[in-house]
Formats: structure tokens, sequence, C-alpha cells
């Protein structure tokens, strides 16, 4: 069971749960009377937001964080940035994990090249560097950096170590930037929600079941959305603290903004283990804690879960998809048409059933989900003996990190699962972003990791090549591979397995990481591969702009995977220009001419030439736009044009900041949407100097119109309520109609940071006027 309650909550000692209409009544009783005001300071959140605070203002927070990660898909990026911003040294722990482009001979040299910067810019900065097989990046901070009622802050969306204590938050490079160049995180006040846990799963239900669950209660109804998940109850101390971590690193695909759990003998425990006790401490709500929400979670009613194509939130019990294949798997081969539209490639999973069985033709158990030490001795017991067969259907196994590995090989772990036929691998993110693992075409993979977004897992549908990804748990997947592959509840392997206590051994990381924290060599020289390149200069915002729709895109919702897609193009991770060439090219693949088309124009313009001699198209409509504004003195040398995305909602998904840095390098000036999916994607938009427009009603523009926006630096100095725009239509004409946009608030940096034209340009400004 999984309820949500209406309105916010008041938890009393921990244990009474009281709603908002029950207040009265309750404070009747009471010598104390309950105050929201107060009561709101009572969570965990409270407590770890005001340490962390340094403006003064808990409604408007400028937070500073205790330590930093990034793993080498984002840290180059960051690390060019923050150097052509004026960086001199980390002043914060930075950890730079290879986790992402481990796979070196995807792309030649360049991956290894980026981690050999990595280790440079280690020793010139002062970072800590976790090279290629040791960990993923969320298992090295859970085992070296998380503390209870510290706060972390990583590019990568899964930044998630609530269950240590630790207030994690995943977002954009230009927000880990901002820390080293010794600014804040802004952002106001959050909402927090109890996760008030009660129960005990069942010995055959694992945490990716528990997450699921609350995923598929919470994702579509935006009940957490960009608000902090406070797990508190009785319910809590019925998991071990690795089992925790297994259900909080899921929470990103609520959308929330972060998440912390109460903490207790077990978590003290935990980091002893890790020769860390002192970074312990009891973490309790208050006597009275106020909650926006309360997600109540009987642990006992848990089953094994599946969640489906094409979101971690189209959840079913597996018992009740195995009673309903048919009709289950059909809404599922109409969502993936849908999404594939004119595509050569179709999906088909109706003709997977044998039997009345769904056949799977891979599993995987990895990452900072997965790969945890409980779930592979989980399913290491149930595959002891077992045989996974040797047709279609293959199992992998990737441990999180060298020690976990090491311990699962003494535990002999590691020799049951190869005997039943899966093959393990060293500690990587492949199978979770797209790197991995790529299944057949047509093929179905059951997967214990974090996402299964379309095409995350390699797919190329333009190509004619299309596979997908559902969720399960490391139980479910290990008894499905002692089936041979029909899809099987764990609930039918159960039995009273305990797992043995997990004998952390350091010495992997002893040898191998680089710790450079307060070493910094000044005189170290980074070194920059071929592929390394700086990011291209980018103008200030002008006065007027003129904005061309280069995409529209109607979907209800739009990931960070479909704006920039995820998986082999890691390789040009540090290359701003060779990245661009994949925007949206999954989902809009004429996306890319288009804008450059637009950026072309721009350039004539920042050039002093007249935009309007190259483009007759754009002649018209600035010539219709004189007519109808009455304004024969506009000049078009002096109004900048850029490209626009206009789509629902964008943005779910990964913190990868080149979702909106791609869309910049090509000359994208903004983005028009009903809604931005999450905050982190909305600052990566606004840390790369593009304009967060929002549109209420239905866009009434087309690809290949033009939306003129005048005095648009002045609006970002108001309200940004209502902001004019007039769509110019591209057709004979060129008819002209107002519509109204707005922006959401923004800090006041934000604002400047829009106006400079990014993040870098911001930071020049303000070191030039030192």
């Amino acid at each position: 069971m999984v309820k949500l309650y209406d309105g916010g909550a008041y938890l009393v000692n921990g244990t009474q749960l009281i709603s908002e209409t029950e207040l009265a009544e309750v404070n009747a009783r009471r010598s104390t009377p309950i105050t929201k005001e107060e009561a709101r300071k009572g969570t965990i959140a409270y407590s770890i937001l005001e340490k962390h605070n340094t403006s003064g203002n808990m409604e408007h927070l400028k937070l500073r964080f205790d330590s930093m990660a990034s793993h080498d898909i984002t840290f180059v990026g960051i690390i060019q940035t923050a150097r052509a911003s004026g960086l001199t040294e980390f002043p914060i722990p930075y950890v730079m994990t290879n986790c992402h482009n481990s796979l070196c001979a995807v792309g030649g040299t360049i991956n290894e090249d980026d981690h050999v910067f990595g280790l440079s810019a280690a020793k010139k900065y002062g970072g800590i560097f976790v090279p290629p097989h040791i960990a993923v990046i969320h298992q090295y901070m859970r085992e070296m950096m998380a503390g209870c009622g510290r706060m972390i802050l990583g590019s990568d969306s899964h930044t998630r170590y609530g269950a240590l204590g630790t207030m994690a938050i995943g977002e954009g490079g230009g927000e880990l930037v901002k820390q080293l160049l010794k600014d804040t995180y802004d952002v106001a006040f959050p909402g927090v929600v109890a996760i008030y846990l009660t129960g005990a799963p069942a010995s055959h239900v694992g945490p990716h079941d528990v997450a699921l669950a609350i995923i598929g209660a919470v994702f579509k109804n935006g009940y957490v959305k960009n608000k902090i998940m406070e797990f508190v109850g009785p319910g809590v101390s019925s998991m071990d603290t690795d089992y925790r971590n297994g259900v909080d690193v899921m929470t990103t695909e609520t959308t929330c903004l972060s998440s912390v759990w109460i903490t207790d003998e077990d978590t003290r425990q935990y980091l002893k283990l890790h020769g860390r006790e002192s970074d312990y401490a009891e973490l309790n709500p208050g006597e009275v804690a106020y909650y926006d929400g309360v997600v109540h979670v009987d642990l006992s009613t848990i089953k094994p879960m599946i969640a489906l194509p094409f979101h971690p939130s189209n959840t079913y019990e597996i018992d009740e998809l195995n009673d309903n294949l048919g009709d289950i798997l059909r809404t599922v081969e109409k969502e993936a048409a849908h999404i594939l539209g004119t595509a050569k490639a179709s999906l088909s999973l109706t003709d997977k059933i044998i039997d009345g069985k769904l056949m799977v033709q891979q599993g995987v158990i990895a990452g900072c989900a997965g790969g945890n030490y409980s779930n592979v001795m989980m399913a290491a017991h149930m595959l002891s003996g077992k045989d996974c067969g040797n047709d279609i259907f293959n199992l992998s196994v990737y441990p999180s990190s060298q020690p976990v590995y090491m311990d699962l090989v003494k535990k002999g772990a590691i020799s049951q699962l190869m005997a039943a036929g899966a093959t393990v691998r060293t500690a990587f993110c492949g199978p979770c972003f797209g790197a991995g693992d790529t299944p057949s075409n047509n093929a179905l993979s059951i997967r214990h990791t974090t996402r299964n977004f379309p095409n995350r897992e390699g797919s190329k549908p333009g190509n004619g090549q299309i596979s997908c990804v559902a969720l399960m748990d490391a139980r479910s997947i290990a008894a499905t591979a002692a089936t041979g592959g029909y899809l099987t509840s764990a609930e039918d392997f159960a039995d009273d397995y305990m797992v043995p206590a997990y004998e952390f051994d350091s010495s992997s990381y002893d040898r191998r990481v680089y710790q450079g924290y307060k070493q910094a060599k000044e005189d170290e020289s980074l070194i920059l591969g071929p592929n390394i390149k700086d990011w291209p200069s980018m103008s200030a915002l002008t006065d007027n702009i003129l904005l061309r729709v280069c995409s529209k895109i109607m979907d209800p919702v739009t990931t960070t995977d479909e704006l920039i897609p995820s998986g082999e193009t890691s390789s040009y991770r540090s290359n701003p220009l060779g990245l661009a060439e994949f925007t949206l090219s999954r989902r809009d693949p004429e996306y890319v001419g288009r804008s450059k088309e637009v950026n072309e124009l721009e350039k004539v313009r920042k050039s002093g030439a007249c935009p309007l001699k190259a483009d007759h198209e754009l002649e018209s409509a600035f010539h219709a736009l004189k007519e109808y504004l009455n304004q024969p003195d506009l000049k078009a040398r002096e109004t900048e044009i850029g490209s626009m995305i206009y789509a629902v909602k964008p943005g779910d998904g990964s913190a990868r900041e080149q979702a909106a840095s791609c869309q910049r390098v090509l000359g994208g000036l903004a983005n028009i949407a009903n809604e931005y999916a999450t905050k982190r994607y909305r600052s990566n938009v606004m840390n790369w100097g593009m304009l967060p427009f929002l549109l209420d009603e239905d866009p009434s523009f087309d690809i290949g119109d033009f939306i003129y926006v005048p005095d648009i630096r002045t609006a970002l100095d108001g309200t940004m309520d209502r902001i004019p725009a007039f769509v110019v239509k591209n057709e004979e004409g060129n008819p002209i109609h107002e519509i109204q946009l707005h922006i959401a608030d923004m800090t006041p940096e934000e604002r400047e940071i829009v106006k400079a034209g990014c993040l870098i340009n911001y930071n020049r400004n303000k070191s030039s006027q030192l």
C-alpha cells in the first residue's frame, strides 16, 4: 500500500501523523499549541539547509556544499568552464570518477584522454581522482564521502545519499562551477514531503521494488516535484543501510530535489565499517515537524515490481503483468509506435509471449542501484546451482565498486554467478545510460538500473534498430535467469536466506585513488587531448531578440536523453561543437541543420553586416514586423537572432548540462515550454544564457516561424509575469499575432547570467569589475 495524503500533516514524536484538519482538535489537548511556522523548522531537511545557508534568509537559500562529485561525462566541461571563469584551486573536496566513459575503445583515444585530463586537473587544482573500473560515482561517495548532516552536490542526477543522512543534489555543471568559484547554490526553500514507512519488506522484495512502488504513485501527479523527500517512520529500521541506499538513489525518478532519512545504529555501523564512524550523527525530526505532504508506505504490502518501457513510473506488480500480459504489453507497443513516429524501426513485445509466459532476452544487474553488495549477494544465492541456459537470454552483473567486488569474491558469490552462466564485469554505469550491454534489435532487457527511457539502452530508430528496457529488482532478475529468461517474480524463489555482513576492504582505494584535496600543484599542466575543446564564445543578450522555431515537440514529457542522446555520443562530451551535432538526433533529426542556418544569420549580424540580405525569409519577416509594430527604425543589426525549441515539458531525467549547452553552442537563445520537468534542467538553460520562457496556452506557431520579443532585458528586470511576443508566420504575407510569454521566478544572479549570455561571461564580467 502506498497512500498519498491530500494536504500537509504534522509528525509528532516521530510516530504520530496528524493531518491539517485534525490539528485544532489536537491543539485543544496540548498545553503548547502546534503552529505550522514553528513545525516547519522541525524537519531534518530544515536543520541541514539552515546549517548550509549563507543568506540569513531561510525563504531564499544560498547554499554552500561540503563536497562535490562528477564523472567522466561531465567533469571535463565543468573544469573547462571554471577555468575560463578564473578557477585557481578546488575550494572543497571534488571527486572525479571515471565510470561512464570507461570503455576506452569507444571513439579511439577520446575517452582515455578525458581520464588523463581529469587526473591532471586533480593534481593542478587539488581534487580526488577515481580511475576507471574502481567504483561507480555514487558508490564511492557513499563509502568515502557521505556523512550525517552533510550536503553534497553532483553533476549526475542520481546524486542521492539520503540514507546516510546526507542531503545530496544532482545538478548541471554550471551549479558545480559556482561552488568551485565560491559562489552559492540559490533556491527558494523547497517543500518537504514525509515518506512515512511502516512494516517490513518480505525477503523476496528488494529495494527496487520499494522504489518503483513509490515512483509509480508520485511521478505522474508531481506530488514531490522539486521537493525534499524525508524518510521517517518505524519501517526505516526494517531495512539495513545498503538496502536503504538502493531505495534512496531512485528518488531522482520522482523529480524531487533531494532526499534525507532518519539515521540510526545501522547507519553508524555502516560508517564505522568504512572507517568513518566520526561522520555519524543521529538525525530525527523534532518533537513536531510539519510536512507539505505525506506518502505512507506499508512495506509489508510491497510485492515484486516491474517498470515497463518507457519510464520508471510505468509500474506494475509482476504478478499483475503476468496475469494480463497481452493487454498490458499492447499498451507499451502503442506507446512505442507513438515515440518512433515515422522512424524505420518498430517494437513488438506480444510476440515474446510463449505458452502464456513472457520471454525476455537479457538481464542486467548494475551500477549505483543494482550493483550494491546485498543485491548481488541475493542474486548469487538465488542462482546457486541454477542454470541461465544457453539460449538467447543472457545475464550480466556489475558490482558497484572494487571493494564490493572483492568481498563478493571472498564470499563465493562471483563463482556462484559465473557457474550459473552469468558474466561479471567491473564497476561501470554503461548499462544505465546506454553504453553497455546494448540488446539486439526488438529485444526486451530487464535491468536493476536507474532508468528505462526510450532509446537509453542504445537503440537507433533512424537506422531501424529499437530495443527496450524494463526495470526490476535483482532478486526477480535472478529468478527470471533461473528459469532461462521467462519473466518470474522473486516470490517464486523465496526462502529465509540472510545476506552475510559486508566486509569492507579499502586497499583498492588506498592504492589507486589520487587524493589531492588541499594539495593543489599550481605549476602542474593540464593535459588536453585533441578532442578536448574550449567552449565557443557566446554574446550578451541584446534588448530585442528574434527567435526562429527550430523544433516543436508535443509529447507530454521530453527527456534529456531526447534532447541530447546518452550512450555512444558520450565520446564527444569534451567537444562542445562535436557533441552538438547529436542534439535531438533521435527525436527531431532536422533540428541541427535548422539551428545552424539560424546561427549563420546571427554570425552575419555580429560581423556588422545586415543579416536581412543573407536570407529572404528573415527579410520578409522583419519587414512585416516593422509595419505591424509601426517601428520603421527597427534595426536588424541590433536584434539578436537565435534558434528556439518548444516542448510541452522538457528536461526529465539526467542532470547533464549538455542537454542545454548543445542548444546554446548551435545558437539557441530560448526554450518555450508549458512547464519544465526539473529544476536542474531549467538551471542548465539559464546557466547557458538561454531564456526559460513559459507559455500557458497551446503554441500557435510552427517550425520555421519567427517570434519577436522586444525589450527582453527590461523584462528580466521586472516581474516577468507578462512578456509580450509577436509570432510572425513563415507563410504568404507573414501574418502576425501577439502571444503572452512569462518566466518563473529567477534569482538576481540568474537574471544577470542570462543577460551576460552564459555563466562564463557572467564570471568574467565579475572578475573585470574587481
